[in-house]
């Protein structure tokens, strides 16, 4: 079975709105809404992959990203673990700088079936913690 670290951020600005990436239509979960990241490269640690990650998916440079959540998700092919970072500190503006669709979204829209299953427990956090604040 195939074995994946990923790097995820969760890019989350003043107004409490988070920026949201399609994934592509020939990707493993095509179509889903993502988090923006990707696999943490040997010799890297998981921050080091974020950052990078970040720049080259949609061209921010995060500042100081702060770990949310791990975890652990086993689809029938592979077995990933993902490491979620809060990112609210970034230079540039995010876009999809791969061709990907992006936006912004509030907290409250996000609707956690439309985004991988791995990512849904990580969505009703997101909804706990940042709509009671």
């Amino acid at each position: 079975m195939k074995k994946l670290q990923i790097a995820v951020g969760i890019i989350r600005n003043a107004d409490n709105a988070i920026f949201i990436t399609r994934r592509a239509a020939d990707a493993h979960m095509a179509n889903k809404w993502e988090f923006p990241g990707g696999k943490i490269e040997t010799g890297e640690t998981p921050e080091q992959a974020l950052i990078r990650e970040l720049q080259e998916e949609v061209g921010i440079l995060a500042q100081e990203p702060a770990l949310f959540e791990t975890l652990e998700y086993t689809f029938p092919d592979r077995h990933i673990s993902l490491w979620f970072y809060i990112v609210d500190k970034w230079q540039g503006d995010p876009w999809g700088k791969e061709g990907q669709p992006g936006e912004w979204v509030a907290v409250s829209a996000l609707d956690a079936a439309a985004f991988p299953p791995a990512n849904e427990p990580v969505v009703a956090r997101l909804k706990t913690e940042f709509l009671s604040a």
